[in-house]
């Protein structure tokens, strides 16, 4: 889903896609590592990291990539 669809779903059930989206993805980002929200909605990692911060989140020190090695 993208940024786009997700306000188009938002609307038909009668939320204001501004702050619900906000609101929806603040509360993603307290349950999982900023990157991986921003890389699975479409999002800039820094957005994404700006609202965890905001939210009080704790993966602020998620370092994405391969950890295999």
């Amino acid at each position: 889903m993208n940024p786009v669809s997700r306000q188009v779903h938002l609307r038909e059930i009668g939320v204001p896609p501004q702050r619900g989206g906000t609101s929806a993805i603040r509360q993603l980002v307290l349950q999982a590592p900023a990157p991986v929200i921003a890389k699975a909605l479409g999002y800039h990692d820094k957005t994404a990291t700006r609202l965890v911060t905001e939210a009080g989140g704790t993966w602020s020190r998620y370092a994405p990539g391969d950890h295999t090695q």
